[in-house]
């Protein structure tokens, strides 16, 4: 089921990965039951039972909120993800409009920190 997900993100995101500058890697991997968008190894964008989420800053959570976007909670009485938004449900179905706001996405991800690197801890002897 999980490979349905990341099959139906990578189809959602192609024309925008296809348009990113040289350099820009986007990898879908599984995440939690669903799909993640990682843009350089940080996450952007997930498609799950929750509904395709935007990682947004809060001018453009506050935007696509009054767009019909709703919270983010990726399980019932889970705590709501305040940097996401969910896309409206008729998102997907225009384009132009789908690449902006996983352009926005993937942009605000690229200015986060980079994830750190988990290593092994050394064994005590």
């Amino acid at each position: 089921m999980t490979e349905d997900y990341n099959a139906a993100l990578e189809a959602l995101l192609a024309g925008t990965v296809a348009a990113l500058p040289p350099g820009v890697a986007v990898e879908v991997r599984r995440f939690f039951g669903g799909a993640a968008a990682y843009a350089e190894g940080r996450i952007c964008i997930t498609l799950s039972p929750a509904g395709l989420a935007l990682k947004l800053p809060e001018d453009g959570r506050a935007r696509l909120l009054g767009e019909g976007g709703g919270a983010l909670r990726y399980f019932p009485n889970a705590p709501i993800k305040k940097q996401y938004v969910v896309a409206p449900d008729d998102l997907a179905d225009d384009a132009d409009r789908l690449r902006f706001w996983a352009r926005q996405a993937i942009d605000y991800a690229l200015t986060l920190p980079a994830p750190k690197r988990k290593g092994r801890r050394p064994t005590r002897r």
